[in-house]
């Protein structure tokens, strides 16, 4: 099944490592083959990976853009991943192991998307944390 992408006027977007650049127009790519894809705007630099989740997530992106690495990187996004379940309750764990079960399967994109939503949770609880609100995180 063919994967149709619409790219934004100057949307980037990664194509099996290669960076490719939308015009200034929006424009429909339709990838007819099994590729890795990812929007730039899923992509993290390597600088903002400060936290636990945004760690995993960026080896998780470097995985997905370098295919070659990946049989090295794997079983440390898996350890970093086990390491941050017991951290969060079991609603926010699950996509933890959706993520996981992703990676098994060499699907980083989707364990990338999984993630975001760690991601997210993450940032509202180190939020809390700066303003002195009590955590969300028991549960």
């Amino acid at each position: 099944m063919a994967l149709r992408l619409t790219l934004k006027p100057n949307e980037k977007i990664v194509i099996n490592g290669c960076v490719i650049r939308n015009a200034d127009r929006r424009q429909t790519l339709t990838i007819e083959n099994q590729a890795d894809v990812v929007r730039g705007v899923d992509l993290l630099d390597e600088t903002s990976a400060a936290t636990p989740v945004k760690e995993v997530y960026f080896f998780i992106q470097s995985a997905l853009l370098r295919p070659e690495i990946r049989d090295d990187v794997t079983p440390v996004i898996q350890e970093k991943l086990g390491q941050l379940v017991p951290v969060f309750h079991d609603e926010i764990s699950g996509y933890l192991f959706e993520a996981a079960n992703h990676v098994s399967a060499a699907n980083y994109y989707k364990a990338m998307r999984a993630l975001r939503h760690v991601i997210e949770y993450e940032a509202e609880l180190l939020r809390r944390v700066t303003e002195g609100r009590p955590s969300v995180a028991a549960g």
